[in-house]
């Protein structure tokens, strides 16, 4: 699933063609994603203005100037082609069929078109129709937004925060990690980075690095951050699915040193240890045994 990054940077992707932009024409090629198109979901959208365009975790958040905002999640598969009105689409992206990937836009997968008042076609296309739209209206707090923790890369994460928010944690401190309440937007594939620069086991429970003026606590925030600026200037990671809004691949993938590493050697200089997986709360973990306490 896109993590972060990844949806950082198909948020800095659309914001140059929808920012300003009057959305002229929605072309729903189904009643559903992930989840049914709210009812007025067209009469809502067609006819208005995009004013900002910003991101909330792993969400897209298109407010218009009617006061709504738009809620985009890619799910695992989804993705924005912007297709401009001289014709040009910019790299094409790894489509699913050979119809989309001739960039008509009409393959079947392509489930959402955006036509706007310049002339411009942005289409979301998903494969496996995880991803979701919905309308969060004036005066409302969408539910799936309502309970989420600070932003990674606010002023808001510090090490004062992480110390508060794992003080008489016991869960695992990767878990402790990826649970969204407390910091939203952090995903699996850069928690396990994280943690391998701040050498802390993802194993170790979270308290433990809760006590006052823990300097651990604050060295992982500095990484966290540290890591998440790094991917989005390399356009995120692609494993299997994932491109960006113009179809070019992430970069940071390249860039890995334990994530997706299992049995090679540890990158850190001395250590002889070989990077280990295992299973947490379903999902992989890739650590460093020696280095990682």
């Amino acid at each position: 699933m896109p993590e972060l990054p990844e949806v950082e940077t198909v948020r800095r992707g659309l914001e140059p063609a929808l920012v300003g932009r009057t959305v002229t024409r929605l072309e729903l090629r189904r009643p559903d994603l992930r989840f049914p198109f709210p009812p007025d979901f067209r009469a809502r959208i067609e006819g208005a203005r995009v004013e900002r365009l910003e991101r909330r975790a792993k969400y897209i958040l298109a407010a218009t100037d009617r006061g709504d905002t738009l809620i985009l999640h890619l799910g695992m598969t989804g993705r924005f082609t912007i297709f401009r009105a001289d014709g040009r689409v910019g790299v094409p992206g790894e489509f699913y069929d050979t119809s989309a990937a001739a960039g008509t836009a009409d393959g079947p997968h392509d489930h959402v078109v955006f036509a706007l008042d310049d002339g411009t076609r942005i289409v979301y296309s998903d494969h496996r129709r995880f991803g979701m739209m919905d309308l969060e209206r004036p005066g409302e707090s969408h539910p799936m937004l309502a309970e989420l923790g600070v932003e990674p890369l606010g002023n808001e994460l510090n090490g004062d925060y992480l110390r508060a928010a794992f003080t008489g944690k016991s869960a695992p401190l990767k878990a402790a990690l990826l649970d969204q309440r407390i910091i939203a937007g952090l995903g699996n594939i850069y928690v396990c980075e994280a943690l391998f620069r701040a050498r802390l086991s993802p194993k170790r429970k979270a308290g433990t690095i809760a006590k006052r003026n823990d300097p651990r606590a604050d060295d992982l925030v500095r990484h966290i951050r540290d890591i998440l600026a790094e991917a989005i200037l390399a356009g995120g990671s692609t494993l299997q699915d994932y491109r960006s809004a113009e179809g070019t691949k992430g970069e940071f993938q390249q860039r890995f040193l334990v994530y997706d590493r299992e049995g090679e050697p540890c990158q850190n200089t001395g250590c002889t240890a070989k990077v280990k997986r295992i299973v947490q709360s379903g999902r992989s973990t890739f650590y460093c045994p020696s280095c990682q306490r």
